[in-house]
């Protein structure tokens, strides 16, 4: 078996520190001032860019690519956030077997009052990562992206 090479293992290692820093402090930030986690804002936020044009909207195994999930665990969570008055779901118009998930008009209140938190918790992640030598060049990476 080939091991991986020591440096290829240490900038994965550090890419996945950073995202668990990142993902982390966000969450904390989210739930403290809208009792939201990062997956409900990330599913809010994905399906809050959808229009009512061709290929507007995402069917659930879109959702869950774009915010990385299973479908199983997408289904869970936007059935949560349906039960929350966040999310409402209806019958494709034009294929009977597909379902739309659009954002409520709550939704997307809370969506735009989570928005700035969502912002300030990445950019206060993303200082404090930065101040470790291991992780400040994938923050310049994000930063540049």
């Amino acid at each position: 078996m080939t091991r991986p090479q020591p440096d290829l293992a240490q900038g994965w290692c550090a890419l996945s520190a950073l995202h668990d820093r990142i993902e982390a402090h966000i969450e904390r930030a989210l739930q403290a001032a809208h009792g939201l986690s990062v997956r409900e804002y990330s599913v809010l936020d994905v399906l809050s860019g959808q229009h009512g044009g061709d290929g507007g909207h995402l069917r659930m195994n879109e959702l869950a690519d774009a915010v990385v999930l299973s479908q199983s665990a997408t289904t869970r969570l936007v059935n949560r956030l349906e039960e929350r008055g966040l999310l409402t779901r209806y019958l494709c118009p034009t294929d009977r077997r597909g379902i739309y998930t659009d954002v409520t008009d709550a939704g997307h209140q809370l969506l735009t009052a989570a928005r700035p938190v969502n912002d300030a918790a990445l950019r206060e992640a993303l200082d404090e990562a930065e101040r470790r030598p291991a992780l400040a060049p994938l923050v310049a990476a994000v930063r540049a992206l």
